[in-house]
């Protein structure tokens, strides 16, 4: 996942380890490290729900399979 216009960049793993952390260093300003980790939030928490909407797509792949007649939202 990228964010801040490509400025970071953020490999996670499906048990949402951090893989890699990428920065360039046009974004790396001592004046304004408040935007620097505001941005890299963004890109963490960006691949953290993608990798929960992976895992939810998949449950819902296995599961709905399992819903039986008259027994809504059991599964």
């Amino acid at each position: 996942v990228s964010a801040g216009g490509g400025m970071v960049t953020v490999r996670i793993s499906g048990k949402k380890q951090i893989l890699s952390l990428d920065v360039k260093e046009d974004i790396v300003d001592p004046d304004d490290i408040e935007t620097m980790t505001d941005i890299i939030m963004a890109a963490v928490n960006e691949a953290i729900r993608k990798v929960e909407d992976a895992a939810s797509e998949e449950m819902a792949k296995i599961t709905g399979q399992m819903n039986l007649p008259g027994m809504p939202g059991m599964f």
